[in-house]
């Protein structure tokens, strides 16, 4: 008679008591097979008692079994004369495992063993298979119980014998990822980490849906104490413990007669399970008949703060009464002003506008009192009874908020210190989460109050949309209260035709100063006489310019100068000699670095009433936000020290959302923002579609990038300081050159093409796109940040595809780039443009192109995104298509990647150049450029 014996660490043992009668038919061939095998281990097995004495033991022979071997056999093992009771069970056991298996109730783990990550799989556990497992334990044969308790042997059978027996089940072929592969092949998983294996845990215990899951409901007091009493902590709180089934309502679990036992099993392992991971629930007093808990609001508190996120963890809902939840306090801010201000009759009034103002708080809609703030400061708890509800709130944060409502107000305040109250070192305990406001500054500072409005201006050749007619009521308003303003709308949305008609609409006797970027000058100029023929405007550019008193007069006798950033510093002592009217920036973002020259004219030059437009979110980089604010409202911000400490460190680095809402608070009065993905902007603009398109290197570039890659670690393995950061930088630069065409690396004139095949992937790429975007008889726009690269490719599609490509960029003075952009425009035009993104990036109107190409990418989508907007603008009829080009397994794609990670504002350093590159360290920086092994195309 065969029989079998598990034993926990050892595994499954074979033994044979040779009681037979003769009769019996053969073993089946598997078990013969391994009996053949000589029974060199020896087994000491305990037998039933004969005369009700101490159970005799012996040590017998036996044939030992691993796991696997063990699974195998005891899955082929049917019911048969010489297999032994035991033995069958044993066999029951690993059947009963198999069909988990095939149902699905089976779940992937990872445990480490010396040194190694192995994938094991497991039962999945819950209810019923933990049901299956107390009715094996209960039918264990004696035999196999009396060396060890029933529970540890069977916990050790499932865990070692559900491994192989879920591989037996899958078989093969095993797929291509590397976990799933080792979980079929019992292979080590190199990839293996602690984080891991704690996710796979995780992810086991919900999956748990045959059994009920406990919901803890906490209910409030019954008690009926007045709000206004003394002491408000010592209430208690019921903990209500309830299970709930899938899809159901939670059930109170009472503990009586009626309630099923194994329900309340359920419930009392799992409300044991909830206090091991919450301890603060552990010796508190229960409700009578119940497993209900009876809480101090000490506790509740805690619960809440903490307790909740510890319980959810486990899998155990916490829900809190439902006219009860947390409050975070916040700040409102109420603004008194009359109706008329100073600066309608005098302009250079502006920040010194005055206004009356005071602070209140509230407790998320509720405005409170000054004694209910009072009453909530000194409460002993945080969780007290307002206006019939329980709140919860930082007391101390109240008392905090409290005094400074106290503190601050005040009556004929200037408009500026309230603004640069908000900046101090000392700002409000709470977040700044509404404004309201009388008379003036109703519209200046509520969100949505409109401004006054104002019909169109005689002489204005247009049809304004309504948010470019509220853009102009908006920009007069400020006007008329000497206010600087930021409009901030993306680029398309027609800024310009907004500037225009809020001149229009003043006539006013003095000139406005329009600073731009060479490459749009002609843009202004055009826009100018097509939409208000009437307004006289004077170009001041180029070498033969004005100066002097031939400039003054000149300017006297326009309505409109416009000139550069470079001009504005350059000839910044004679621009400054008078006041103007007004000065307005466009591209503002030409003067984001303070410290600029650039910067510092734009400040020098006194004007009435200044305008900063820029189409670039004002929200992406802080610091630049702060200069072009400085610009239209100076000192506004404070020091760019001061600013940087308040605002750029506590946002980009600690999310401080405090800091964020202040910040909105501060600046969203002065600042226009719309986007034309906004469909109430813009509702008949066409599609824009973006794709980033992946090309191969050629072997040619596999082996110059590798080569660089090689020198780079090499020059950096001991460099330090500003050398190292130099050394980085070159190669990244070095590398984006590889990647776009091996000629733009050597810098030695070599042709596209070498033998009739590209040496560029790349330009292979886009040749392919240009030549069906032609054969569609449509136009597209190339962008490069190279010149260099673009006076390699330009000649060559124009020789491929016989025709001329225009090619924008900074060398080319004002009348080319007027010319170019005429011709592509015009319907006979060029079919492809190339730009460089720097020059060609900004104001200029090219909606004759419906295809947008990147050859290399910029570090900064912003910058990538003005540049797609010279087609993705007003007047497009056609839908735009976008592609952005980068190499496979290069730097290219990896920081595509990041890019796309790093979205929240904390992280923006990415967004803002490639400077961030060079603090990485050197194993980062070998990750980061290394060259992938599928990069090289075929």
């Amino acid at each position: 008679m065969l029989h079998g014996l598990w034993s926990p660490g050892s595994g499954l043992a074979l033994w044979d008591d040779e009681v037979t009668t003769g009769t019996e038919p053969a073993l089946p061939a598997a078990l013969a097979q391994v009996l053949g095998r000589p029974f060199r281990h020896r087994v000491e097995v305990t037998f039933p008692p004969t005369d009700g004495g101490r159970p005799p033991t012996a040590s017998v022979p036996a044939i030992a079994l691993v796991p696997f071997n063990a699974a195998d056999l005891l899955l082929r093992i049917m019911p048969h004369p010489l297999i032994a009771g035991d033995l069958q069970y044993l066999a029951h056991v690993a059947h009963g495992i198999e069909r988990w298996a095939r149902a699905g109730r089976v779940v992937p783990s990872l445990v480490r063993l010396e040194g190694t990550w192995w994938p094991r799989w497991r039962l999945v556990g819950g209810e019923r298979q933990r049901a299956w497992a107390s009715e094996l334990a209960a039918a264990m044969p004696s035999v196999q119980r009396a060396a060890h308790r029933p529970k540890a042997i069977l916990d050790d059978m499932l865990a070692e014998l559900t491994d192989p027996i879920v591989r037996s089940v899958l078989g093969r072929p095993f797929p291509e990822h590397p976990l799933l592969s080792a979980l079929v092949l019992d292979d080590p998983y190199v990839e293996g980490t602690q984080q891991a294996s704690t996710l796979l845990e995780k992810w086991r215990e919900t999956l748990t849906v045959d059994e009920p899951s406990l919901v803890l409901r906490l209910l409030e007091p019954t008690d009926d104490e007045p709000e206004d009493a003394a002491d408000f902590g010592e209430a208690f709180w019921t903990l209500q413990v309830c299970l709930r089934a899938d899809g159901e309502a939670p059930v109170p679990v009472p503990m009586n007669r009626r309630v099923d036992a194994t329900l309340l099993s359920t419930a009392v392992r799992k409300l044991g399970e909830a206090v091991a991971a919450y301890p603060r629930l552990r010796d508190l007093p229960s409700e009578d008949g119940t497993l209900d808990l009876l809480l101090p609001t000490s506790v509740v508190i805690d619960l809440v703060q903490h307790g909740a996120t510890a319980l959810q963890a486990t899998g155990t809902t916490v829900l809190l009464p439902r006219a009860w939840t947390r409050l975070d306090p916040s700040m409102r801010l109420r603004v008194e002003s009359p109706a008329v201000t100073k600066a309608a009759a005098d302009r250079a009034v502006g920040m010194e506008e005055l206004v009356s103002y005071d602070w209140q708080l509230q407790l998320g809609d509720m405005v409170l009192t000054e004694a209910e703030m009072n009453r909530l400061a000194v409460s002993k708890g945080d969780l007290v009874r307002l206006r019939g509800q329980w709140v919860l709130a930082d007391g101390g944060q109240l008392a905090r908020a409290a005094k400074y409502v106290a503190e601050h107000h005040g009556d004929g305040t200037p408009l500026g210190k309230l603004m640069r109250e908000m900046t101090l070192a000392d700002p409000p305990p709470a977040s700044v989460q509404d404004i309201r406001a009388t008379g003036w500054a109703k519209a200046l500072l509520e969100p949505g109050a409109s401004p006054e409005p104002i019909p169109l201006p005689p002489g204005v050749n247009a049809t304004l949309r309504p948010y470019q007619q509220r853009g102009v009521e908006w920009l007069a308003f400020m006007s008329r209260l000497g206010l600087g303003a930021v409009l901030a709308d993306d680029m398309g949305l027609g800024k310009t035709l907004q500037v225009l008609t809020l001149l229009a609409h003043e006539r006013s006797t003095t000139p406005t100063l329009l600073v731009a970027p060479m490459s749009v000058v002609g843009n202004w100029q055009r826009e100018a006489a097509k939409f208000t023929p009437g307004l006289r405007v004077m170009v001041h550019h180029g070498a033969a310019r004005l100066s002097g008193d031939e400039l003054r007069d000149a300017i006297s006798a326009h309505d409109l100068v416009v000139t550069t950033y470079a001009l504005m510093a350059r000839d910044r002592a004679q621009l400054a000699e008078r006041t103007w009217r007004r000065v307005v920036l466009d591209e503002a973002q030409h003067i984001k670095n303070s410290g600029t020259g650039q910067a510092k004219a734009a400040l020098a030059i006194p004007a009435e009433h200044k305008i900063a437009l820029t189409g670039t979110p004002v929200e992406n980089r802080l610091d630049e936000l702060r200069s072009i604010l400085d610009f239209a409202n100076p000192g506004m911000l404070g020091r760019p020290t001061d600013f940087r400490k308040r605002f750029s460190v506590p946002i980009e680095r600690e999310k401080d959302e405090n800091a964020v809402t202040r910040l909105r608070a501060i600046t969203s009065p002065f600042i226009l923002r719309r986007v034309k993905t906004d469909p109430a902007v813009i509702s008949d603009l066409p599609e824009k579609n973006e794709m980033t398109v992946r090309s191969n290197l050629t072997a040619e570039q596999a082996g110059l990038y590798k080569a660089v890659v090689d020198e780079m670690m090499a020059q950096i393995a001991d460099a330090k300081g500003m050398k190292r950061k130099g050394a980085v930088l070159s190669a990244l630069t070095r590398l984006k050159q590889v990647c776009n065409h091996p000629a733009h690396f050597l810098s030695d004139g070599s042709p596209v093409l070498k033998r009739g095949h590209h040496r560029s992937g790349k330009i292979g790429l886009v040749e392919d796109m240009l030549d069906s975007i032609l054969g569609e008889n449509e136009k597209a726009l190339l962008f490069t940040q190279f010149r260099e690269f673009g006076d390699i490719v330009a000649p060559y599609f124009a020789e491929r595809f016989g025709t001329a490509v225009p090619f924008l960029h900074g060398g080319v003075t004002k009348s080319k780039r007027d010319a170019m952009v005429e011709a592509f425009q015009a319907d006979g035009g060029p079919p492809i443009m190339m730009l460089s993104l720097k020059a060609g990036g900004t104001g200029l109107n090219l909606i004759a192109a419906n295809h947008v190409v990147h050859l290399d990418r910029w570090w900064n989508p912003a910058v990538e995104n003005q540049a797609t907007d010279r087609a993705f603008r007003i007047g497009q009829r056609k839908n735009v298509s976008v592609q952005k080009l980068l190499c496979v397994g290069t730097v290219e794609e990896r920081i595509d990647s990041m890019l796309h990670s790093k979205q929240d504002l904390a992280n923006l350093a990415v967004g803002t150049g490639e400077n961030w590159v060079t603090e990485m360290d050197t194993a980062e920086l070998h990750e980061l450029f290394r060259l992938s092994e599928d990069a090289v195309g075929e």
